[in-house]
């Protein structure tokens, strides 16, 4: 019998987001996390854990406390000591956003070095989500750890949701990507993919050869592609959902983790893949109108339909 919970497993980072003049803001944020954080705003009634690994340095405590008041654990997540977070830095043009970073040591590599704790983290939980960003920081040998927890979690019965999530930088080439991803989506149970991604990894002409080529792996796909219509692939069947325009976005970084998190609330709720993909428009649609990637939870809450 699975428990209640919800999982999410990869790198939270320091995020620094630019103001006007010289000074900037810092925050928390990851692909994941930010996946995670709508989320729980979305399910609150569900335990959240982030499942990483954090340094013993002042940031990581502070990631630590800053989770822990927002009402998510790091559940067994290991502590190693001299490690320390990645970081990032967001610099816009209008609305559309560019990232550097500061990552190649970062605590959050080691998050399969203590494989009794990771699949401690992974079990009775009736969701785990991961993505690409999360294999491609690992080395091969914590990948395959990582997966074979995954693999056991969903064997339990634990409902699996990865997205693809490809960022070239972090691979050491398309191949390994390819490779990684795979073995991924083959304990996957919802595909969140963003057709862009997918068209650069795999060569995909149109989000309907996407959804078809994952189709045949995993049994429940949405494909994302920005302000175009969201494509559902399930049971054989496409249906597109349109997106929501915003006229005048504030800051798109968060918004595909937010539709994921919008996405994977509804779907555990009961809701409807189409209906659940309205829901899911309508939080990135809010998250796109606030500054960096965590909107706040009443906001969240508002966009989904939550009183």
């Amino acid at each position: 019998m699975v428990g209640n919970g919800v999982a999410s497993i990869g790198e939270c980072m320091l995020e620094l987001s630019g103001q006007t003049g010289p000074n900037w803001r810092m925050g928390f944020a990851g692909d994941t996390f930010n996946t995670l954080w709508a989320l729980h705003a979305l399910s609150a009634d569900r335990p959240a854990t982030y499942v990483s690994a954090f340094g013993d340095d002042p940031f990581s405590q502070g990631q630590i406390d800053f989770l822990a008041e927002n009402g998510i654990g790091i559940g067994s997540s290991p502590v190693i000591p001299g490690a320390r977070p990645g970081l990032y830095a967001i610099t816009l043009t209008g609305a559309e956003r560019s990232f550097t970073y500061w990552r190649g040591d970062a605590a959050a590599r080691q998050l399969a070095s203590d494989p009794a704790a990771l699949a401690k983290n992974l079990e009775n939980q009736a969701l785990v989500y991961f993505s690409g960003i999360t294999l491609a920081i690992l080395d091969e040998a914590a990948r395959q750890t990582l997966l074979a927890a995954v693999a056991k979690a969903r064997a339990a019965g634990s409902l699996i949701a990865f997205d693809p999530n490809y960022r070239p930088r972090l691979w050491r080439n398309r191949e390994d990507a390819q490779a990684a991803i795979a073995r991924a989506l083959a304990v996957t149970d919802i595909a969140l993919p963003t057709f862009p991604d997918e068209q650069m990894l795999f060569g995909d002409d149109t989000p309907q050869a996407t959804a078809e080529r994952l189709g045949q792996l995993v049994k429940e796909v949405v494909v994302k592609n920005g302000e175009a219509p969201a494509l559902i692939g399930k049971g054989g069947a496409l249906r597109e959902v349109a997106a929501i325009h915003v006229p005048a976005p504030v800051d798109t970084t968060g918004a595909g983790d937010s539709f994921n998190g919008g996405y994977l609330a509804a779907r555990l709720g009961g809701i409807a893949p189409a209906d659940a993909v309205q829901r899911a428009h309508r939080v990135a649609a809010a998250v796109v109108q606030v500054r960096g990637a965590l909107a706040p939870f009443e906001t969240l809450r508002a966009a989904f339909g939550q009183s």
